[in-house]
């Protein structure tokens, strides 16, 4: 089966949690999706705190940059937050050619004028479901 290799740049509670479903559901994904996906990169500041999931050590950075450029990465999903560094990621990301999922609503909301045509620029898809309306149940 084919695979899809996944950087996460942000590793707090969101970006645990999307770690955990990936590892609780990643058969059933590939089962319904034709694709494995496989975390294969995470960047963070803080490597050491303890986020109640387990992961390969080796898989942990602090160079987002590396995450984006690496060439087994082929979706960045950014958890990192705010409008600062996540903007700057997530463009570098889109200009590289890798689709980016984002839970980030502010940068959505002040800078998606900006990304949404990037994207488009380079032909790349940017996804945001969970960050609108992720709670509604339907």
């Amino acid at each position: 089966m084919q695979e899809i290799g996944l950087g996460l740049l942000g590793f707090g509670t969101v970006g645990a949690g999307v770690v955990e479903g990936l590892q609780r559901n990643g058969d059933l994904i590939a089962a319904r999706a034709g694709v494995r996906p496989v975390l294969r990169k995470i960047a963070d500041l803080d490597l050491d705190r303890d986020r109640g999931v387990v992961v390969d050590r080796s898989m942990l950075t602090t160079d987002a940059t590396a995450v984006i450029h690496d060439p087994e990465i082929h979706i960045v999903i950014e958890l990192i937050g705010g409008v600062g560094i996540a903007r700057e990621l997530v463009m570098e990301a889109l200009k590289a050619g890798k689709p980016v999922v984002t839970a980030n609503k502010k940068l959505l909301a002040e800078f998606g004028h900006e990304l949404f045509p990037l994207a488009d620029q380079h032909q790349v898809d940017l996804r945001f479901e969970a960050s609108v309306a992720g709670g509604i149940p339907i």
